[in-house]
């Protein structure tokens, strides 16, 4: 299958990079790409499925941030069948995309000359096509991971990254997402040929991998097959010096929300502990006086009969 051949052909092409203001200059900016290892006679009925393809994809994202498609043209037997999709980040206009899928369409045909399948993730797009049917089929294979120095640990920047990364997660139903907590701010985006519901089990898996392997880093980046989540903290960037992300405090707001909750909550949970700690010694302590009283009543009457019975 096309996953296995693609990341395992050794043309794998990582790079850190900044997701900042929308600009041809940073949405073009190459992260990871790969070819299958499978390749297509020239002049054939799969070479003229492949173009086909491609430039399906281009013309269509001059009206929309994603689209799939399965070209066929004449001639074509099953083997020749290709699929392919693309899919713009969440932020840009079209005129962006189609710049995007534009650039990643030409750089697919200089590293994959003759291949029958290709992927390409650039900033801003995400374009693939192969000669297996992958779409609409959840992938949650880890393509792409970076990691940031480390910080060291200091609890409040880690508590806003977890913060934001639950935010991320949680996603409110949407494809693309983004928030921010103080200096950390966060990314997370699927491909659309998921449902919602795997979206959301592809960010989570994605952001939990991310918040395990990258620890106390100032930024990082996991890609899996179908989604991607990423965050920077603490004014760390990319190696550019860029900012990781530029969205509108909104989400600022609403993940400092969620932080204040989730205190507010352990707080209140806390109270609770020592309120029914306390309960807890206190009939804990009631129940030793009633006790000793029942002991010293039992004693006094014993006494009495003693007493009676010795007259």
């Amino acid at each position: 299958m096309f996953p296995q051949t693609l990341f395992l052909s050794s043309l794998i092409f990582p790079l850190f990079f900044p997701l900042s203001s929308s600009s041809s200059a940073t949405t073009d900016t190459f992260i990871y790409g790969g070819c299958s290892q499978s390749h297509f006679t020239p002049g054939s009925p799969h070479e003229s499925n492949v173009n086909s393809l491609l430039t399906s994809l281009v013309n269509s994202a001059a009206f929309s941030t994603f689209n799939n498609f399965k070209i066929s043209v004449p001639g074509s037997t099953q083997s020749d069948i290709v699929y392919g999709l693309f899919q713009c980040r969440g932020d840009l206009t079209t005129t962006l995309c189609r710049d995007c899928v534009a650039h990643a369409v030409t750089r697919l045909g200089v590293i994959c000359p003759g291949s029958s399948g290709g992927a390409m993730q650039l900033d801003g797009c995400f374009v693939k096509y192969d000669s297996s049917s992958f779409l609409g089929v959840e992938d949650k294979t880890e393509v792409f991971k970076k990691c940031g120095p480390s910080v060291g640990y200091n609890s409040d920047s880690l508590s806003r990254r977890d913060a934001v990364l639950a935010y991320v997660a949680a996603g409110n139903g949407q494809y693309f997402r983004v928030g921010g907590s103080g200096s950390v701010q966060g990314v997370g985006q699927c491909v659309q040929d998921l449902s919602l519901s795997e979206c959301q089990d592809c960010i989570s898996e994605a952001g939990g991998r991310l918040k395990s392997e990258c620890g106390a880093s100032a930024w990082g980046d996991m890609y899996l097959g179908k989604c991607y989540v990423r965050f920077s903290g603490r004014g760390f960037h990319s190696r550019s010096g860029k900012r990781l992300l530029h969205h509108s405090g909104r989400h600022d707001g609403d993940v400092d929300k969620t932080l204040a909750i989730i205190i507010g909550i352990i707080a209140g949970v806390a109270v609770i502990i020592v309120f029914l700690s306390f309960l807890t010694r206190l009939c804990d302590r009631k129940e030793i006086l009633l006790s000793a009283r029942r002991k010293k009543n039992q004693s006094s009457t014993s006494r009495t009969k003693t007493d009676r019975a010795s007259r």
